[in-house]
């Protein structure tokens, strides 16, 4: 029997998303966490018809977990992908289904959208998340993921 919920985040979840991420953010090495700009990405997020946020409660319904997804075109795939994201579990409850119940959530979201293919970031230094995801068979690629910051926004 699951002890916990997973749903659509609505407006009304931010502050417990923003919670989430702090937790997420502060063990990542190329993110910090910054409340404001996660408010404001979570609020463009919502309101984006090619993203969608899943949150986990437990049956006191505390926000314990939460994944993103968001569409993109692949000229590989002729076809949408999905970038999935932001994937937490609040330490507590790792080890219980939970991350892979939200994975499944925003996996079955996005090939409800038409999604052929779905990749993620995982931080390198994050062993514990990297043995999850090869658990879960997600296979590696010989892709480096690079970044340039366009703005201080």
């Amino acid at each position: 029997m699951k002890s916990f919920a997973i749903t659509p985040a609505s407006e009304a979840d931010i502050p417990e998303l923003i919670d989430l991420l702090g937790v997420l953010f502060s063990i990542e090495q190329d993110f910090t966490p910054d409340p404001d700009k996660q408010r404001r990405g979570l609020v463009k997020l919502l309101a984006s018809p090619a993203g969608h946020i899943a949150i986990a409660r437990d049956p006191a319904s505390r926000a314990v977990g939460m994944a993103t997804a968001q569409l993109v075109i692949s000229t590989a795939e002729g076809a949408p992908s999905a970038w999935i994201e932001d994937v937490v579990v609040r330490e507590d409850w790792r080890g219980k289904g939970l991350g892979r119940a939200l994975l499944d959530a925003v996996l079955d979201w996005a090939r409800s959208q038409g999604a052929v293919r779905a990749q993620l970031l995982a931080d390198l230094d994050n062993a514990p998340a990297l043995a999850f995801y090869d658990k879960l068979e997600w296979q590696p690629t010989q892709l480096g993921a690079r970044r340039l910051m366009l703005d201080k926004a």
